[in-house]
């Protein structure tokens, strides 16, 4: 790589400026979903001026713009996230969210800018790619399942490996993790209605009453992880919807109970299903109901390539230092839909530390978090070292 790491990095540091503006733009106008014509407007604004190639979803509000290298090579595809969750923000910012209800909670504001960052960086080391970089920029990943649907309209047919960086406002700021294989679960939910008769709270004989039986499946699909889940393939199941009833002299004819499972398996992913659809046919029987049990397939497991990954963190620790660079060592058990991504071609996410110094730490998808900025800067290097090692013609890795 003729770019030497003090280069890059201050690349990065000049462009940080342009970045925190469009952060905070975004900051100000989230919008969720897939369609982002707002956050498109600004990223396009943003990419004015740089020699790419921009190919729009005709479906979402997704951008690929494509820089092509002085010389052939493959292309790499560099990822960044568009959208907001549906939440209020209850922050003390100068920039924070005009929009009711919608707020950058999980950072996907900064992902935009540091790729968008990333662009302007490696259009002026041009000369030095022996390939192309696609930039990806990305609506609904909170649970609009975003990047499948580019992927489904081909955008991305030409990319032979990606990278992407997630930010974590509790993690030292500067500091990347990543891990081989499983990195992040799957995101599934599930609902189950109990169907019983109704009566009169005061004479439960004459009823069916599901909400006993609903009770008694709460605590059984808990025991079912813990006695039926191997503790090195772990499994999350949370109930966090419990509905039943209207008035309090009332037994109602049914109960549903719902929630969300998490897994770092496709084996444990689906022991886990096939459990409870098993638990709540079994107590429902028992209490002579009804039920009726729906799986909800979220995203899959995340999960980085083993070589691909050792490549990503070889290249952080030479440009940021090895002391800065950690092997995580267990997966998160948020889930990501870069995983459709890693299913058709090989790479890596790895998590970027952005912990504030001036604001209590608060996690993603809180109502109070707040990011230290100056950590985009090591974003923006971090895209570009990655990408431009890759299409090093001389010393390509893969």
């Amino acid at each position: 790589m003729g770019t030497t790491r003090e280069e890059l990095v201050r690349g990065a540091d000049e462009l940080l400026p342009r970045a925190i503006e469009l952060r905070r733009r975004i900051h100000r106008h989230p919008e969720l979903g897939l369609q982002l014509p707002e956050t498109r407007r600004a990223v396009l604004e943003d990419l004015e001026g740089l020699d790419l190639e921009i190919r729009l979803s005709e479906k979402t509000s997704g951008i690929v713009a494509t820089l092509r290298g002085a010389q052939p090579g493959p292309t790499i595809v560099l990822r960044g996230d568009m959208d907001a969750l549906p939440m209020p923000e209850d922050t003390n910012l100068a920039f924070k969210s005009e929009i009711d209800g919608a707020m950058h909670a999980c950072g996907h504001d900064s992902h935009v800018a540091m790729l968008s960052g990333a662009a302007r960086l490696l259009a002026a080391h041009r000369d030095e790619l022996a390939g192309n970089v696609m930039f990806m920029f990305q609506p609904g990943e909170e649970g609009f399942h975003g990047a499948k649907h580019m992927l489904d309209e081909g955008l991305l047919d030409d990319a032979d490996a990606g990278f992407a960086i997630h930010i974590f406002p509790i993690v030292p700021c500067g500091m990347v993790a990543s891990k081989r294989g499983a990195f992040m679960a799957s995101a599934d939910e599930f609902k189950i209605e109990l169907r019983g008769k109704g009566g009169h709270a005061s004479m439960p004989h004459q009823a069916l009453d599901p909400i006993p039986a609903a009770c008694e499946l709460v605590g059984a699909l808990q025991s079912m992880v813990t006695r039926g889940t191997d503790a090195f393939d772990p499994v999350v199941v949370t109930v966090s919807v419990i509905q039943a009833g209207t008035t309090y002299n009332v037994i109602p004819e049914t109960a549903q109970i719902g929630g969300t499972i998490r897994s770092i398996s496709e084996k444990a992913r689906k022991r886990t299903h096939e459990g409870i659809e098993r638990v709540a046919k079994g107590i429902a029987a028992a209490h002579g109901l009804e039920v009726e049990v729906e799986s909800l397939m979220g995203y899959p497991v995340t999960i980085n390539h083993d070589a691909f990954t050792d490549f990503a963190l070889d290249t952080t620790r030479e440009l940021i230092g090895p002391e800065k660079v950690v092997v995580s060592p267990s997966p998160v058990m948020g889930a990501e839909d870069w995983s459709y991504v890693l299913q058709k071609i090989p790479g890596c996410m790895v998590i970027l530390g952005v912990r504030p110094t001036d604001a209590e730490p608060a996690p993603c998808h809180s109502n109070r978090m707040v990011l230290n900025e100056q950590g985009m800067a090591t974003g923006i290097a971090l895209h570009s070292a990655i990408a431009m090692r890759y299409l090093d013609g001389e010393q390509r890795v893969f």
